[in-house]
């Protein structure tokens, strides 16, 4: 029976790892984490999407109990600026839209129009505007109204089968890294700080043990590769191709910064944002005692040097002390992500840049289908294939996901937002679209695979940007009454100012 499984890397993927898999598979294996004081984390400021719950759910963690540890705040949508042209803004909130007569609200509003469509269809874009959290003060998960085909009812947000689950988070993620380490050790996991020096192999190839400075060999079955960027176990010892997603996708480096705030005074809005720029985009994400930064851009168009200056004016005076962290981006994947026996999860499986939040999902996803693929002595290859087409899927999905954001962005002002115009499409992805010029996406036309996207991301992502839109609104609708889709713009419009007036602010609740 596989026992012994050693992870090599500590932070974000080598501590959620390490602290899922215990979870699951409890004392039927030992888990022993490797981690070097010498390698830093990268990490200034994490941002998830909603999956992310299950995962402290799984743990049994509250918020209560790991929110305040990681400086955390909730994070409702995220804000795309200037990504049509300069200063235009729209939401891609955790939240879906409403159906009339079996269609979405995105689908009547290209027939109706309005003012904007995220305002018009949904009612979260508002509450991140007020800065509100998604809870009342007692704690309960806000409520809105749904339509669906003239009958109006009652659903909580908490139901998964109605609305996307209304919000995820932001951290610090070198701070969650250690508060899962100390949840970890008192849950029996091994942790030891040292350097790799060797990693050896057997006849067959497979890892057998390694080599440390100052606690010898340690032994394992299953090595877990959590070595980032540099993919120690799964590109330099066991040499698996890494396939680059650079052709598709233009960015390749950024630029990072801790930047001190008054959350008492500001207050704290409840979303990642996205800015577009010149040469790529800023993020920013509010935490409750500072702000993380960073600029994403590709260094053909753009150099380092560049990056900081224009990331730092950004900022403004808040900027001046604080340290720039470059950061060279490694943006694809693995051909493989479990090879012999060992599985690369996080950076050092696959990578896309953070536009949507996915490293932290990438990492989830990773070690929830390693449970459901746990090995025995056998090593059953069906096994390891099948991990391996699954993680291998979602990060294909999500490469494609990304493409759209640049590819259907109206804003082409500069060399680097017209070369994403002209830049390959990946297979499929340009029959997708010829299709979304007649209609806006559905589950038969988004890409097939689990990737964390549904097809009501696409449409918010294709409304939004404004560079592909169908070229007028189904046929279908012309012979329908319109009276109800109408009335659900109505409700959405009264709800969202319900909430707002109803909802604390996110610094209140997390203060209170």
């Amino acid at each position: 029976m596989l026992r012994n499984v050693v992870i090599v890397g500590g932070g974000t993927a080598g501590w959620m790892t390490a602290t899922y898999l215990k979870e699951a598979l409890g004392d039927r294996i030992s888990v022993t984490l490797v981690e070097s004081a010498r390698v830093p984390t990268i990490g200034v400021g994490e941002a998830t999407f909603s999956t992310v719950r299950h995962f402290f759910d799984y743990l049994g963690l509250a918020e209560r109990d790991w929110m305040p540890a990681c400086h955390a705040s909730y994070k409702l949508a995220i804000r795309f600026e200037n990504w049509r042209e300069p200063g235009h803004v729209f939401y891609h909130p955790f939240e879906r839209m409403a159906k009339v007569h079996g269609f979405t609200m995105a689908d009547w509003w290209l027939k109706l129009g309005g003012e904007r469509f995220d305002k018009d269809c949904m009612v979260i874009p508002e509450l991140v505007d007020a800065k509100r959290a998604p809870k009342y003060s007692d704690g309960e998960l806000f409520e809105r109204s749904l339509h669906d085909g003239g009958d109006r009812k009652r659903q909580s947000t908490m139901s998964d089968q109605d609305t996307q689950f209304p919000y995820a988070y932001h951290f610090d993620a070198s701070l969650l890294a250690e508060f899962l380490a100390d949840f970890g050790t008192r849950k029996g996991i091994r942790r030891v700080r040292d350097d790799v020096l060797e990693v050896r192999q057997d006849e067959r190839g497979w890892i057998s043990h390694l080599v440390t400075r100052e606690h010898g060999d340690i032994t394992g079955d299953l090595f877990i590769d959590c070595t980032g960027f540099r993919g120690l176990l799964i590109n330099q010892v066991l040499e698996e191709p890494f396939e680059s997603y650079q052709e598709y996708l233009p960015n390749n480096r950024a630029v990072a910064l801790r930047v001190p705030a008054d959350v008492e005074q500001t207050g704290m809005r409840p979303c990642t944002t996205a800015t577009a720029q010149d040469s790529g985009w800023i993020w920013t994400i509010p935490l409750s005692n500072r702000i993380g930064t960073g600029y994403v851009y590709a260094d053909e168009f753009c150099s380092p040097e560049e990056a900081e200056k224009t990331l730092r004016e950004f900022v403004g005076p808040e900027a001046a002390d604080a340290e720039a962290n470059h950061i060279r981006m490694r943006i694809g994947r693995n051909r493989n992500s479990w090879v012999r026996n060992c599985v690369a999860i996080g950076l050092s499986s696959g990578f896309v840049e953070p536009l949507e939040s996915t490293g932290i999902f990438f990492i989830q996803h990773g070690v929830e289908q390693l449970v459901k693929h746990f090995p025995d002595a056998n090593w059953e290859p069906e096994l390891i294939a099948s991990y391996n087409r699954a993680v291998a899927r979602c990060l294909d999905g999500v490469r494609d996901f990304l493409v759209v954001h640049y590819r259907c962005a109206a804003r082409a002002d500069t060399p680097y937002w017209k070369a994403t115009k002209e830049r390959p499409l990946p297979p499929g992805l340009d029959e997708r679209l010829e299709a979304w010029s007649v209609r806006l996406p559905d589950h038969t036309s988004v890409y097939p695979y689990y990737h964390g996207f549904e097809p009501y991301s696409y449409n918010v992502m294709l409304l939004g940007l404004g560079g592909h839109l169908p070229k007028r609104s189904l046929p279908a609708l012309d012979f329908l009454d319109d009276t109800a889709a109408r009335a659900e713009m109505a409700r959405v419009r009264k709800e969202s100012a319900r909430l707002v007036d109803s909802l604390p602010s996110q610094y209140e609740y997390l203060t209170s």
